[in-house]
């Protein structure tokens, strides 16, 4: 069977990295893997496995930076719970595409929002935690598929956490499944992606709402991923202060933590920056574990004068500025961010046509009975194969993929993403595809 890539050097670039049936492999390995490949081949290989950003970022970021280096900012320690500047515009800037009311108190910048959600678990692990123990360790409710490093931060400090795949589990059918499973653990906190990592499947008010009512009767916190922020394409939420606006359980419920990223929808990602805006009722309630235990009872204060102080003493400086300048920006409209990102919609739409004409199939296929959005990631599988399967067979044909079984999918088939994906690669992509098709049917 003649394929793409040299048959004999994919096999033997397998056997030599000891990647075997690709059950054990990790994303860095496949990534390493396909560098490997183009090496020893001469031949580009099509990189969909990698959730990095792919585009350019705004010139308002990089001139801000700029500015702040060139005034002096880097003798300065930064504050732990951020710069006036910066509080104050993802304040602005929740109010303007979210639609609700944080006070800048309350919203601290992190290196990366990876730092914030670290930062959350830490805090929940010491927030819930009771000397008596008589309801069980406490725990974290992640809604799969989602991102494997949150699980893997858990497991870091010693947090336990459960898990529910949204597959079969939509609209009301979720909301009672979530209460089954916090009836039967001592659940502190609900983790999801909205858009999801890799499903881009979308929450919808009704479901966020039932979410919301959850955390308020059972008293637990939600972690609200938005590190795709705004980015589900079937609706204009790129006008500030103005309807739509982002989908949130933050208009349903006191107890929630919104992490903003910089690095999907802001094309920022190497100079590391989020920002965790915590609801302000949930911010100065005070925890008697964590006056116990640290002096300081209030959960926002903790987090940014314990947690923030002893993991990094703030946020770089700089960069502050630069997520500062491009929220104001958007704020008052002179800076649409999902302009560019829209980019990642267009891919996405030419990939899946290719796709689902040669064969393959949608694994996470609607969205409560609306076809899924266009957008930075898509889930597919080809009919008589296993998610492992899929993916060491595409590496002979020059693509890489990434298992879903690694993101806590239940479900066999491969995430798909666009960010590295070129134009000048629609040819390429195609025929390999068709290839594909023609050895497998």
């Amino acid at each position: 069977m003649t394929t793409p890539l040299d048959n004999n050097i994919v096999t033997e670039s397998i056997e030599a990295m000891h990647l075997g049936d690709f059950s054990t492999a990790t994303i860095r390995d496949i990534q390493s893997l396909a560098r490997t490949l183009e090496e020893k081949t001469g031949q580009p290989v099509i990189h969909l496995e990698m959730g990095v950003p792919g585009l350019q970022p705004s010139q308002i970021a990089l001139k801000a930076e700029q500015e702040a280096l060139a005034a002096g900012c880097a003798t300065i320690y930064p504050p732990n719970g951020g710069i006036p500047r910066i509080k104050n515009a993802a304040s602005q800037f929740v109010k303007a595409f979210i639609g609700v009311d944080i006070a800048p108190l309350c919203c601290i910048p992190t290196t990366g929002s990876m730092q914030g959600t670290f930062a959350t678990f830490t805090a929940w692990k010491h927030a819930f935690t009771a000397k008596d123990n008589t309801k069980g360790e406490p725990t974290v409710l992640f809604i799969n598929p989602g991102f494997p490093v949150q699980p893997t931060q858990c497991d870091v400090i010693g947090l336990s956490y459960t898990s529910l795949d949204v597959h079969n589990y939509r609209g009301p059918a979720l909301i009672s499944k979530l209460e089954e499973i916090i009836s039967q653990h001592n659940i502190c906190g609900i983790v999801y992606s909205n858009p999801n990592n890799p499903a881009w499947i979308c929450f919808n008010e009704a479901e966020l709402e039932g979410i919301g009512k959850l955390a308020s009767t059972h008293d637990l916190i939600v972690l609200e991923d938005l590190a795709y922020f705004a980015m589900d394409f079937r609706r204009d939420l790129s006008h500030p202060f103005e309807a739509p606006y982002q989908a949130t359980v933050a208009r349903y419920t006191d107890n929630y933590i919104l992490s903003i990223s910089g690095s999907k929808a802001f094309s920022y990602a190497g100079q590391r920056i989020g920002v965790t805006c915590i609801s302000d009722k949930l911010y100065h309630r005070v925890f008697p574990t964590l006056v116990e235990r640290f002096g300081v009872g209030a959960f926002g204060d903790f987090f940014a004068n314990r947690l923030m102080y002893t993991f990094s003493s703030g946020t770089t400086h700089s960069v502050q500025h630069a997520m500062a300048a491009l929220m104001e920006a958007a704020c008052d409209g002179t800076y649409n961010f999902l302009d560019d990102v829209k980019e990642y919609g267009r891919r996405a739409k030419f990939l899946k046509e290719v796709l689902l004409s040669n064969g393959f199939y949608l694994v996470y296929d609607n969205d409560m009975g609306s076809p899924i959005a266009d957008g930075f990631y898509f889930t597919v599988q080809y009919p008589g194969m296993t998610a492992l399967q899929l993916t060491r067979e595409l590496m002979y044909y020059g693509i890489a993929v990434y298992p879903l079984d690694t993101m806590g999918s239940t479900q066999q088939g491969v995430r798909v993403c666009t960010s590295f994906f070129a134009n000048t690669q629609h040819d390429l992509f195609r025929q390999r595809i068709e290839a594909f098709k023609a050895n497998n049917s």
